[in-house]
């Protein structure tokens, strides 16, 4: 629970105020230390309860990798997936100037601090940034066929890029990555999900619990790029309604605010130098 306490506090609640103090040279991941006030630590205890009701009454129960053939919508996105490529390829050619992860969601440098994670985002908790949906009309028209989808993002890793092992703060969405752009040998390009290691391909889905301890390695000489989206995961009733509440009152918290303003000020540069 102490444990649990401290990453949520991390990556749900607030951002920590001392990102260096998380992260070490070696990519081992130290957590924050536990919240201070007598609120935050009753909305952790109240979290924590929330998130062991949907373990319990997810609808696809709670491993920690899932079958596409589950979801109906992916077998339409991968169809059409040569023209979400064919976008990325024209974002990709600014790609020194779109931000690094950590430059949007500060939270991010616990686990990253290079310029060798870069994004370009759709929605972000739910909120459109709308200047990216319209560069890429053909991604966002597949994006609206997603149920419940509360972000999505091109995230984009340079070669010999290594993602230490973390935890996603909050197990009531799930990730699901469509491979767009993946370098040879596709073995070297790689993710591993609690005790499962997956590779990329390219056009083809893997959905995860992010909850879940991964890691991720690019040991290849070429980018990897994937559309990478969290979207509510399918709960029954009554958790599937608290889980709604949890991820609506996610958008008022400090962390989350302070990457739309950051996004923004990102979007204001970018498309002011077209």
């Amino acid at each position: 629970m102490a444990a649990n306490a401290r990453r949520r506090y991390n990556g749900f609640m607030h951002p920590p105020a001392n990102p260096s103090s998380t992260a070490v040279p070696d990519g081992q991941f130290i957590p924050p230390p536990p919240p201070a006030t007598f609120f935050a630590r009753a909305v952790v205890r109240f979290i924590d309860w929330v998130e062991r009701g949907i373990a319990r009454h997810a609808v696809f129960g709670n491993p920690p990798v899932y079958d596409p053939a589950r979801f109906p919508w992916i077998a339409e996105i991968e169809r059409d997936w040569r023209l979400i490529r064919a976008e990325l390829d024209a974002v990709l050619t600014r790609h020194d100037e779109l931000p690094n992860f950590q430059d949007i969601s500060v939270d991010v440098k616990t686990i990253q601090r290079d310029n060798q994670w870069k994004t370009f985002f759709f929605l972000g908790y739910g909120r459109r940034i709308e200047e990216n949906l319209r560069r890429c009309p053909e991604t966002a028209r597949l994006l609206k066929k997603i149920p419940r989808i509360k972000t999505a993002f091109f995230s984009i890793l340079s070669p010999h890029k290594h993602i230490p092992a973390h935890r996603g703060p909050y197990n009531g969405v799930l990730r699901y990555h469509l491979g767009l752009l993946v370098p040879e040998p596709r073995e070297r390009c790689r993710i591993r999900v609690a005790d499962q290691y997956l590779v990329w391909e390219e056009g083809r889905t893997l959905v995860f619990d992010d909850s879940f301890n991964h890691e991720v390695w690019n040991d290849t000489d070429g980018r990897r790029a994937v559309l990478f989206v969290d979207f509510e995961r399918p709960v029954r009733f009554p958790f599937n309604l608290l889980n709604k509440l949890v991820l609506s009152l996610a958008v008022f918290t400090p962390y989350i605010r302070e990457a739309e303003q950051n996004q923004k000020a990102w979007e204001r540069k970018f498309y002011a130098r077209r």
